[in-house]
């Protein structure tokens, strides 16, 4: 994390901009969010704009509008790829998980959309497979800004007093100090990946 942030200091603002909005746009346009979510991205931009080095409100309205706008290129995909959609080689691989998400699209509706939001792999997934469930996209749309809406809020508020809380114990107990305990907070998340990844949740 700290090496991200490094990194991110020294680009210049327009780019990280640019490089959230990236991210977050292709986790479901392109269903990238499998390997890598955006969430991480908006975390990121939210430590960031604790540092001054990017404001709140703009990392905020990127991650809205780039979500909002992937998921409905993520659900024209589905709407027009169809069930060769789900016949692609790298989708697979995860083809019970894609099933489960059908069903609890078949049976939440909009609100799948608005609840998949929240989870990493429903995220990426569930904009193609209400397009390819051929939900109306009137419908679509209200569930999925809803969802975007409180999805970039949390994630932005988050990373923003997380980027305040490395600051403060930069200061209390120094760069080395700062960087011991990021590493075991950031030990602590890929082990909770590498957990869900081991056990995943079945959606409901």
């Amino acid at each position: 994390m700290t090496g991200l942030l490094d990194a991110a200091l020294r680009a210049p603002a327009s780019v990280v901009y640019g490089l959230i909005a990236a991210l977050v746009f292709a986790e479901a346009a392109f269903l990238v969010g499998f390997v890598l979510p955006g969430e991480t991205a908006v975390l990121l931009g939210a430590a960031l704009a604790a540092t001054g080095r990017l404001t709140l409100p703009a990392v905020l309205a990127v991650a809205m509008i780039a979500a909002v706008a992937g998921d409905s290129v993520g659900y024209a995909v589905g709407r027009s790829a169809g069930p060769r959609m789900l016949a692609a080689r790298p989708l697979r691989r995860h083809a019970e998980r894609l099933d489960r998400a059908q069903v609890l699209m078949r049976r939440r509706g909009g609100w799948a959309v608005f609840l998949g939001r929240f989870t990493p792999f429903l995220r990426s997934a569930m904009p193609a497979l209400a397009g390819l469930g051929r939900m109306p996209y009137l419908r679509f749309v209200a569930f999925n800004v809803a969802g975007a809406v409180v999805w970039s809020t949390g994630a932005t508020l988050l990373g923003f007093f997380a980027g305040h809380s490395y600051a403060a114990v930069q200061q209390t107990v120094g760069a080395v100090g700062a960087v011991v305990l990021g590493a075991v907070a950031l030990g602590l998340v890929v082990w909770r990946l590498l957990r869900r990844r081991r056990h995943p949740r079945s959606p409901r």
